[in-house]
């Protein structure tokens, strides 16, 4: 059974088997100590990198298009295209780098899109914030969906939430685990899950007593200005003093535990600190201090940050909701019950368990779509970014991924491209009701908003939103952050799961330009091709490489400096966008392995989508485990890395033989690209490991104790008149 099937299986797993293998907790060399995330705020980028950003993809696509001509012109020329076994060839040769040439365009542009947004930001005062709020307070509910999660990792998470300074914010933790595991540690771990809750208010309550005390004495109209500033400074330093208490207590294992010291309670402690030792050097040097108006202003802040109300439903507990295996249902149900047997909300935020928030999440998110000007925007976000300080070289640049694709996501954006990328976002109520889709399933009313039809519900939401005139919005700065899996075996889980839906999806995008042509709101052609790259690229890019990797070595002559010269710009603007966001420009040849890697990965995701496409069999959802042990990787997914560097190998030395310098070179180096990533990235041991554990799951078969039918112990009689005369069916007695 692989790493990413979740049915039950006649197959017995030898004792090795039976529970993920333990990683090592050792650092390896070549990653980063550091766990300093990068700043909420882009820096700005030069007016240089700006023109070059946009300069890239036009010198990529002449390039390419010099590369075609030339192409034609020489094979046309000698005859070569006359044999319909070469011209096949360097049909399908050209059209697979067309569409690699695409999407390495698509990345261009969104980048381009992205850096003037970065330099064009600016960030809402607080006052503005404290202003807006005052007058009115939209009413929010945060979901976290939770199963089998880890409840450490849970934890944080809800802190994260919890701390957010929002006004009257409520917490729901969505548990998806089986209400009653047989297991005795699935068990311990959902009652420890179920009680987070509980333990986190308890600890709240202290505070969060003594802020309402004091924003009440400072709201009585009974304190001068100079007795209410004395008030407020001395509570923002209490609150700070208590969050760097518990900073002091909390876990320090891991790069996620850092981060939760240092960017939720120690990054929101400092922020009190400095409103503290503001209000103190007002009043040490007897300048004019806050009005009573203004101190209550701030005094809100506190109350805000402290006064949440944390709640845990589960699902699987109320016959009559959906119990389909999925996030999106486990959203679903609980949206289903707002404005009925819970309480309604302007806004909802959905947080999955392993991300987290800086504090002013929610804040700023829901100020943006108070805005006038946004009124029709039903989604905001914040691409998340990878934690930072991984110890293993494949978590660390996978994570690189994750922060490039940050900056592409910000690009969207600026040409109205943008999908919700279902980690962390804020959703409007309001835009939720229009896409509400209701059907009866098992004789019980079973509603939904997100689409759960794919294993990317949030990409086909985002098109379902569209679809009614609603539009989505990436705030351009980094308030959120989520765990990026640590070993190849949860790695291949995601991004199978990444993979697969994206060209089931492509009708709909079909769909919505007809009707935006229709309604007299033409799709421009740059949100046109991002969005059909986001939904396509991972298939077509996956095919178009499998082909060139394949066919090159049949013709020669296809492989140019004029080839090679295409993807130059493409690799110099992403080694930019590295070093950029604080990585090295040379873990741009990582990425290419690592890529490489994950080729069959993409492919089966691709292949899935087809299946179900002709099957109509719905997807299943196969959460990415976050767990602090190696999850194995199937077989499959290990060999076909080892197969593409003897391929590459064998190929590198016929064309060097042939003289074929060119061709020699791409293969050698995508030989190297690979077995470097089949060595630091998987791992040598790893990989024979996971290797010889698939080959015994494939030949350990598990043979079912004999049971008696209960039917037996009946009177014959009785059976034939129940049964029917089994024994002429083959059915033994």
């Amino acid at each position: 059974m692989s790493a990413i099937d979740d049915e039950t299986t006649t197959r017995r797993r030898p004792p090795a088997g039976d529970r993920d293998v333990a990683a090592s907790p050792r650092r390896q060399r070549g990653t980063d100590r550091s766990t300093s995330p990068q700043p909420a705020l882009h820096p700005v980028p030069s007016a240089f990198r700006i023109a070059r950003a946009r300069l890239a993809p036009a010198l990529c696509v002449v390039v390419w298009l010099l590369y075609v001509v030339t192409i034609v012109v020489t094979l046309a020329r000698g005859a070569a295209l006359a044999d319909a076994g070469q011209l096949l060839t360097t049909i399908v040769f050209l059209v697979s780098v067309t569409f690699l040439t695409l999407s390495a365009c698509m990345y261009l542009i969104a980048r381009a899109g992205a850096l003037p947004r970065f330099a064009q930001h600016r960030r809402a005062r607080r006052i503005a914030l404290d202003e807006q709020f005052a007058e009115r307070q939209p009413a929010l509910v945060a979901l976290l969906p939770s199963r089998s999660e880890d409840p450490a990792l849970v934890r944080m998470s809800l802190w994260s939430v919890a701390l957010q300074e929002y006004p009257g914010l409520r917490v729901v933790l969505l548990l998806d685990d089986d209400p009653h595991p047989s297991d005795p540690a699935d068990q311990r771990s959902l009652e420890e899950s179920r009680r987070l809750p509980d333990e986190i208010m308890a600890e709240l309550r202290p505070v969060r007593t003594r802020v309402e005390r004091a924003a009440a004495s400072v709201g009585s109209n009974e304190l001068g200005a100079v007795e209410a500033t004395e008030i407020v400074m001395r509570e923002h330093a209490a609150a700070a003093q208590w969050l760097r208490a518990r900073a002091s207590i909390a876990p320090d294992r891991t790069h996620v535990d850092a981060f939760f010291r240092d960017q939720v309670l120690q990054r929101l402690a400092a922020d009190l600190d400095e409103t503290a030792s503001a209000l103190h050097e007002v009043l040490e040097k007897g300048e004019e201090p806050l009005t009573v108006a203004r101190a209550r202003q701030v005094m809100a802040r506190l109350v805000n940050i402290f006064g949440v109300e944390i709640d845990v439903f589960e699902r699987k507990l109320h016959p009559e909701l959906s119990h389909a295996p999925n996030k999106a249902m486990n959203l679903n149900s609980y949206l289903g019950l707002l404005g009925r047997s819970v309480p309604d909300a302007d806004y909802v935020l959905t947080l999955d368990a392993d991300s987290m928030l800086l504090p002013e999440y929610c804040l700023r998110l829901v100020h943006v779509l108070e805005q006038p000007e946004n009124s029709r925007v039903a989604v905001a976000q914040t691409p998340y970014s990878a934690y930072r300080g991984a110890p293993s070289r494949l978590e660390r640049l996978a994570g690189a991924t994750t922060d490039l694709q940050h900056i592409v996501h910000q690009g969207l954006t600026a040409f109205d491209a943008t999908f919700w990328v279902g980690a962390n976002a804020i959703l409007r109520r309001s835009a939720l009701e229009d896409i509400r889709r209701e059907s009866i399933e098992g004789g019980h009313r079973i509603v939904r908003f997100i689409s759960d039809r794919t294993a990317i519900e949030d990409t086909e939401s985002s098109l379902d939103i569209a679809l009614h005139g609603w539009s989505l919005f990436n705030y351009p700065e980094r308030l959120s952050y989520s765990a990026t899996p640590p070993d190849f075996g949860s790695l291949v889980i995601q991004r199978r799961r990444w993979a697969d839906g994206g060209l089931l999806i492509l009708p709909r995008l079909h769909e919505l330009i007809g009707r935006r042509r229709r309604g007299g709101d033409p799709m421009g052609w740059g949100e046109r091709l991002l969005r059909l790259n986001y939904l396509g690229s991972i298939t077509w890019v996956t095919l178009g490489l499998l082909a060139v990797l394949t066919l090159y070595p049949l013709n020669g002559q296809l492989v140019t400096l004029l080839l090679l010269l295409i993807a130059v710009p493409y690799f110099i603007e992403m080694a930019s966008d590295l070093r950029y966001l604080g990585y090295r420009r040379r873990d741009m040849i990582g990425i290419y392995g690592l890529n490489l890697l994950l080729l069959a990965v993409n492919l089966a995701g691709s292949v899935a989508s087809v299946v179900q496409a002709l099957t109509g069999r719905k997807a299943r959802f196969v959460r990415t485990p976050k767990v602090n042990t190696r999850t194995p990787a199937p077989a499959l997914y290990v060999l076909a890395p080892i197969a593409i560097v003897a391929g590459a190998t064998v190929i590198a030395v016929r064309a060097g033989f042939d003289g074929a310098w060119g061709t020699t070179a791409f293969a050698a180096f995508t030989a190297l690209a690979a077995a470097w990533g089949i060595a630091r990235l998987l791992g040598l041991g790893h990989a024979l490991g996971d290797v010889w554990l698939g080959w015994l799951n494939w030949i350990w078969v598990d043979v079912p104790e004999a049971v008696q039918p209960a039917a037996s112990l009946a009177p014959r009689w009785a059976v034939v008149l129940d049964d029917g005369p089994l024994e002429g069916l083959g059915v033994a007695r």
